[in-house]
């Protein structure tokens, strides 16, 4: 099928979006104001005015009441785009959705993201929303029965993977009118991995995690997330430009987890583990089954005079770490600073007694330099769903 055939699920009817108006004034949230409700890593936000669809507070309702509101959650990979927002002469996110709602439809959207994200900065799950009515082709100005929000997943993605293929619908959902994506959002979670070694990073990490060759001290990351979570004034981690009325935020979660590093696949002795525990399940174990950290395996490394080789073909593991960081809102790279604060402790620069010290600072330029875009995952927007 051609981008120009007519897809299966749009013979019978079209969508058209109308325009909303620009509110007189916005507002009020319970405990932040317009701009705390900006997500961290967001190039466009610091750097372009607030467009008329981003300043649309939560209570304004779409104009037509024959339109059907869907939250939509969208997975990518944020090396090709130019951040999330629609920008002149750049591939986005938000118009590479926009895009492929068109191809489906018939008629051009306007997508409103719940969080914003830089250049080369990945999600699993962003939440965004549009408006649409239905109205069939055959009787022009007859209005259909929303399209149910399965159809349009799967209309979307397969408009979407005739594209770079980095970016994916994963759930749709059909919300009353006035359910903003952004004012509605009641918590953000990000994720970035670092990987830990020597060696060059492997082709399927790249620009996937942040390569740091030395090795990471854990224990010493974990004390250091104790002294940053919490109600703080978080200006010596918000960058230059931060349009944020305060620096003061509450980040409910930070820690360092070591993970198993992917793509993973099972060792020789894993997989005759996993032989014995099909005939035998007191011989399962979740620890043997799915390794915490990287460990030498029979099928991998070789010992020869106390020394650990690996096997011809094979590169050795690197250690994986992930940085969970959880809060209503964040400041303009407060996150990717916060990482590289934390990578300084990981190996040695840095103590958790220098970490009070650069958060007492109030100031950029006592924290450690920024970590890059590639490593950071926005993971998931909460919301109190009707």
């Amino acid at each position: 099928m051609t981008e120009n055939s007519k897809h299966p699920l749009e013979t019978d009817c079209q969508t058209i979006t109308t325009q909303q108006l620009r509110p007189s004034k916005l507002a009020k949230t319970t405990d932040s104001s317009e701009d705390d409700l900006l997500s961290d890593d967001n190039q466009q936000q610091q750097q372009q005015p607030l467009s008329i669809a981003d300043s649309h507070p939560p209570h304004m309702s779409a104009q037509n009441p024959k339109l059907q509101r869907y939250l939509v959650a969208i997975e990518y990979i944020g090396t090709r785009f130019s951040g999330s927002q629609k920008q002149p002469n750049c591939r986005t996110v938000v118009g590479v959705l926009e895009e492929a709602f068109h191809k489906f439809i018939g008629q051009p959207v306007s997508i409103f993201c719940s969080s914003r994200t830089d250049a080369g900065v990945h999600a699993l799950s962003n939440v965004c929303h549009v408006d649409v009515e239905r109205i069939s082709k055959r009787k022009p100005g007859e209005v259909l029965p929303p399209h149910e929000p399965g159809v349009v997943q799967r209309a979307v993605n397969h408009f979407l993977q005739k594209n770079e293929g980095d970016i994916m619908v994963v759930d749709v959902r059909s919300v009353p009118p006035d359910f903003h994506a952004r004012y509605k959002a009641q918590e953000r979670t990000y994720f970035y991995r670092l990987m830990s070694g020597p060696e060059p990073l492997s082709t399927f990490e790249k620009d996937r995690a942040w390569h740091v060759p030395e090795e990471l001290d854990l224990l010493a990351m974990e004390e250091a997330c104790k002294v940053l979570v919490g109600l703080h004034d978080f200006s010596s981690f918000r960058a230059a430009g931060c349009q944020a009325k305060s620096p003061i935020r509450t980040l409910d979660e930070l820690n360092v987890s070591e993970v198993v590093p992917t793509p993973y696949f099972p060792s020789i002795m894993e997989r005759r583990q996993t032989s014995l525990s099909q005939k035998d399940p007191t011989h399962a174990s979740l620890n043997n089954m799915w390794p915490s950290i990287s460990v030498s395996s029979d099928d991998r490394l070789t010992c020869s005079n106390g020394a650990i080789n690996v096997k011809f073909g094979l590169r050795r593991r690197h250690r994986c770490f992930v940085v969970t960081a959880r809060a209503r809102s964040f400041l303009y790279h407060q996150v990717r600073l916060l990482v590289g604060v934390l990578k300084s402790v990981g190996i040695g620069d840095l103590t958790t007694s220098d970490v009070k010290r650069i958060l007492e600072a109030r100031a950029v330029t006592a924290a450690s330099p920024m970590a890059p875009a590639c490593g950071l995952y926005l993971g998931d927007v909460k919301y109190d769903l009707p």
